[in-house]
């Protein structure tokens, strides 16, 4: 298995679901704006994504996977009895969640227009829950088999439907806030029937699999108590990190769903708040997913099956390590640099104007720095779970929430407000990524080996290649603040960014420039004596 061609297969799919994300994104900002409307859709999203992440593509799969692919190996048909039994009783177990969680939320009372609009949204958007954390199970199995393409591709479907519906409100003549209030729920309306044609997809996918749906519980016992018991401290990691994100939303919207005051003190964040802090992380989160998300993704079974040689495993995770920091460090440097024409190429525009496109810059700025230490956390986190140790990155995990939270709600009074969010969770990617590294280090070896050293000290001679050419060549562009001015300066730069690192990289003879297109060479190889 090589992982440069499968990181190919889900970069490039990754890629494509990340642009169409672009433009659900800059299709809404135009339509709705940053305001109330905005902050209420991004709060009431953040429930159905929390859930993804305790049950869909994050603590289950994760623990499945090494379970499948050895029971995958070691007996096929025991293999599909359990992957049949897991899919059902996820679903048993997140229709019940959703009913109750229906049920709780329409009890829930509202005293201002904009505490109904969050619960109006989440009520709309509840049932997304189930069908997404479906899809990524499904997806963790084809994976398995070598097939990472559809699951990589199905966020594509969300993106398109949200699309359609932003599209519908933006053109269709409204009478002002008040229509945007019920337009909103055109787009909520949207992700469900997008969670549908996703289930949709992925089963025509599993097609020759032959895994059916079944309640083999007695058969599969043994991989069923292990998977659970391996997901259960890792839900608690996750659960609280993304409480955290939960907490870092609500803080954000606290002005449209609280009120603009705490205990009698003016709160220091604007109405408007959680959409800049939401528009500015998908920019962040554009790189992670499509290089980052996808190294560790395609690495992650490759890893679990070479957990039991030592040697292998930790080339293969060094190998891994130094394709994300090629890409990485980079990337970080770069989405800082080119900040302000970014955001404004992709929300400038309706009711998106200058002075939202600023903030929203701003933000980005704190963000873009934990790229690469985002990355990294990816892949080191994955090569934990293959090692079967579930408990060291929950618990590292519990300390980075305790300290971001303390970070968030300090920073938001200083001069920094709102970005101050952001830079907690820099601050905080930095740290983990550290604590990760560092036990890894502790328990296998020498994780910074002299060769990664060396791939780390090129990157950073690539990268300080490619930011001078982007400053240099930044400051000849004529171009002015208008949207096309903007367009017309973020592809030059990207272009000629992307050119002066990869002639830098050449120059530095790194074969990571190579792993970065998804070709492998006689590096990426284990030595003859792992044999």
């Amino acid at each position: 298995m090589s992982i440069e061609k499968h990181t190919r297969t889900v970069s490039l799919l990754a890629l494509a679901s990340r642009f169409t994300g672009l433009a659900r994104d800059a299709v809404q900002s135009r339509a709705f704006g940053a305001g109330p409307v905005m902050d209420a859709f991004a709060l009431a999203f953040q429930i159905p994504n929390l859930f993804r992440r305790l049950f869909g593509e994050g603590a289950l799969t994760a623990s499945f996977v090494p379970v499948y692919a050895k029971l995958e190996r070691d007996d096929a048909a025991a293999a599909r009895r359990f992957a049949g039994t897991l899919i059902s009783l996820l679903v048993v177990v997140l229709a019940v969640i959703v009913v109750i969680g229906e049920v709780v939320l329409t009890s829930l009372p509202a005293t201002t227009p904009d505490q109904s609009l969050v619960i109006r949204l989440t009520v709309l958007m509840f049932p997304y829950m189930p069908m997404v954390c479906v899809v990524a199970l499904l997806g963790a199995i084809l994976g398995v088999h070598g097939r990472f393409g559809p699951a990589a591709a199905s966020p594509i479907l969300l993106n398109l439907a949200i699309i359609t519906a932003a599209l519908a409100a933006w053109w269709i003549p409204s009478d002002g806030e008040s229509e945007s209030r019920n337009r909103i729920g055109w787009v909520a309306m949207g992700v469900v029937m997008a969670g549908v044609a996703q289930v949709v997809w992925m089963m025509v996918a599993m097609r020759g699999q032959n895994i059916r749906p079944g309640f083999h519980v007695a058969a599969s016992r043994v991989p069923l108590r292990t998977t659970v018991l391996a997901a259960l401290p890792m839900m608690l990691g996750l659960g609280v990190y993304q409480l955290n994100v939960l907490v870092d939303s609500l803080i954000a919207s606290y002005p449209t769903s609280i009120g603009p005051t705490i205990f009698g003190t003016p709160f220091p964040l604007a109405q408007g708040s959680n959409a800049t802090l939401n528009w500015a992380s998908r920019l962040f989160e554009f790189p992670l997913g499509v290089f980052g998300i996808s190294v560790a993704t395609a690495i992650f079974p490759l890893l679990s099956r070479q957990s039991n040689d030592s040697h292998v495993f930790m080339h293969t995770l060094r190998r891994g390590l130094r394709l994300v920091v090629f890409i990485g460090v980079p990337a970080s440097v770069g989405l800082m640099l080119v900040a302000k024409p970014l955001t404004a190429t992709i929300y400038l525009g309706g009711r998106c104007g200058p002075d939202e496109v600023s903030r929203i810059a701003h933000v980005l700025m704190a963000f873009a720095p934990a790229v690469a230490a985002c990355s990294a956390i990816q892949l080191l986190t994955r090569a934990f779970y293959a090692l079967g140790d579930q408990r060291t990155p929950t618990r590292v995990s519990l300390m980075m929430v305790g300290l971001n939270v303390l970070l968030n709600v300090t920073l938001i009074w200083t001069p920094l407000n709102l970005s101050g969010l952001a830079w907690s969770t820099t601050v905080c990617a930095f740290i983990q990524c550290w604590l990760l590294s560092r036990t890894l280090h502790r328990r296998l070896g020498h994780l910074m080996d002299a060769v990664v050293w060396k791939s780390l000290g090129k990157t950073l001679l690539s990268t300080a290649a490619m930011a001078v050419v982007i400053v240099g060549i930044d400051m000849a562009l004529p171009f002015g603040d208008e949207w096309w001015g903007m367009f017309c300066r973020l592809g030059i730069l990207v272009g000629v960014g992307i050119g002066g690192l990869f002639l830098a990289a050449s120059r530095l003879h790194m074969p990571e420039r190579r792993w970065a297109i998804g070709m492998a060479d006689t590096e990426s190889l284990p030595s003859a004596s792992a044999d």
